[in-house]
């Protein structure tokens, strides 16, 4: 077991080259970065403005954008709280616990990776942030498997502020329980899945044994695979007491990726009934949350018989609240426009991602989007475009807008059946 205190964590006991650091000079403050990820040397990267060894480790380009969100959210963290400690349990090469300690300003950082090979480069990469010794030091290299360090934290009650789990497949439904409980009470887990065969509903039978909810191919899969992701997140709290929250919840096509920041606090079960079942009808293309109540009572308005019920799929239970806290992201907003991070010459990804989250946040939007191609398929037209069909949802009172997982697609409270009649209105039919 590893030596551990309230404040600091021990190096490693199963390497004692833990203290053989190489001097580097330090970087430069966050309002200095570039805003793109760039190569130099072979196998040397640059992410806003942080140079980096990636060695032989596992590393996306791709995934810096949930990089920059896991960095906005931690240094809000430390504004907000006055102290941040981060455990990065798969660490990887270390360049998310590097912008951790530069960007976020954490205190201390535990960068833990399983791969022992690894070592080096996380060293090399962490020297380049003083370590300091003591209470004031900044960082620590384990190599642990997850769980263990997880388990090993809480046995020791050092607990953490902020838990990056940046797992592969599945994987992070293994790690939840023991990341709660090494996590400090109002602190954040930023958790992964890259797990698309689950929520295409192509596994159902796995995404039951990962998440707790069988899921069943309906037409916004990969927003499912974000709610199978909190729904299990929120099932394996409520086992020890705690309730989850998510403050935002992020897609990215590559992997597919999928990530979600939960905020932890003692309590129940959601009883909002945030956390039931999803149902969708193939025949009228409409979407309804089923609670646990009424499980026995499905049906879908345009079914009138038996044989039409054949029509509905139900995947469950997962998370059928809202993906993101509108107040969160526009403090992240913030943030990152004080950072340099958007707004003008900064590049529009960040911005634009952020930004859609933000209109996703409306209360009043259910579950789900709506593809505009369905709609053109059932209404028999060319499909509209989002500005028009979106303009034309607004003025008749409803609400909408554009989703960040599907470009072509729209979220709003508008039934399908009404979406059909405005897109043959639009063409003149």
């Amino acid at each position: 077991m590893l030596a551990l205190n309230p404040k600091t964590l021990s190096p490693s006991p199963f390497n004692p080259r833990s203290f053989l650091i190489p001097k580097k000079p330090s970087i430069s403050s966050p309002s200095s970065y570039v805003n793109s990820t760039t190569c130099c040397q072979p196998n040397q990267i640059t992410e806003r403005g942080i140079l980096f060894d990636i060695g032989d480790t596992f590393f996306r380009h791709e995934s810096a954008t949930g990089r920059d969100l896991g960095v906005l959210s931690a240094a809000l963290y430390k504004q907000s709280k006055g102290q941040l400690r981060v455990l990065d349990a798969m660490c990887g090469c270390g360049i998310r616990s590097l912008r951790y300690l530069v960007e976020s300003k954490a205190d201390f950082v535990l960068a833990n990776d399983a791969n022992e090979s690894h070592r080096r480069v996380i060293l090399d990469n962490l020297a380049q942030v003083e370590r300091l010794e003591g209470e004031k030091k900044r960082w620590a290299v384990t190599h642990c498997e997850a769980n263990r360090i997880l388990t090993d934290c809480y046995l020791q009650r050092d607990y953490f502020d902020y838990i990056d789990l940046d797992s592969f497949g599945s994987d992070s439904s293994f790690f939840l329980r023991a990341a709660f409980s090494s996590l400090k009470l109002d602190g954040l887990v930023y958790v992964t899945s890259t797990d698309g065969y689950s929520s295409g509903g192509h596994r159902p039978f796995h995404s039951l044994s990962a998440f707790g909810a069988y899921v069943r191919p309906m037409p916004y899969a990969n927003e499912l695979g974000l709610r199978i992701l909190i729904g299990g997140a929120v099932r394996e709290a409520s086992v020890l007491g705690y309730r989850v929250t998510p403050l935002f919840s992020y897609y990215s096509y590559h992997g597919p990726v999928f990530r979600v920041l939960l905020r932890m606090n003692r309590g129940k079960l959601p009883e909002k009934r945030d956390y039931g079942f999803i149902c969708y009808c193939n025949r009228c293309g409409n979407s309804q949350a089923i609670s646990w109540d009424a499980l026995g009572q499905i049906r879908c308005p345009c079914n009138n018989s038996t044989k039409d019920a054949a029509s509905l799929v139900v995947s469950g239970p997962l998370w059928t609240g809202p993906l993101h806290s509108g107040a969160y992201i526009m403090e992240m907003l913030n943030l990152a426009e004080q950072w340099g991070w958007v707004g003008k010459d900064a590049g529009t990804g960040l911005e634009k991602l952020l930004k859609r989250m933000l209109e996703e946040s409306d209360p009043r939007l259910p579950f789900g989007y709506i593809k505009l191609d369905e709609v053109a398929s059932r209404a028999q037209t060319n499909t509209p475009s989002i500005s028009t069909i979106m303009s034309s949802l607004h003025k008749e009172g409803y609400a909408a807008s554009r989703s960040h997982i599907a470009h072509n697609a729209i979220k709003t409270d508008c039934p399908m059946a009404g979406c059909i009649r405005i897109a043959r209105k639009i063409h003149g039919c």
